[in-house]
């Protein structure tokens, strides 16, 4: 996966670049610093849906927004 570097003064999800699809539907991460774990936003992650499901190990969880906003996951 590439990143692509953000412009200074823009936001992620603003469409200047750091989080949003990649050319092949993906999640792009935000850029970070060594040390630090990814930032992916969710809206980048729903496109657009209530939910999606992750395959985890094996295992899959659903991922839900709620209508107060917030994330579920559940196994």
């Amino acid at each position: 996966m590439s990143r692509i570097d953000k412009p200074a003064g823009t936001t992620p999800g603003d469409g200047a670049g750091g989080v949003g699809p990649t050319h092949n539907g993906a999640p792009e991460t935000a850029p970070h610093h060594s040390g630090q774990a990814p930032v992916v936003d969710s809206a980048s992650l729903l496109q657009g849906q209530r939910e999606l499901f992750i395959q985890h190990q094996g295992q899959r969880y659903r991922l839900q927004a709620t209508r107060q906003g917030k994330l579920i996951l559940t196994k």
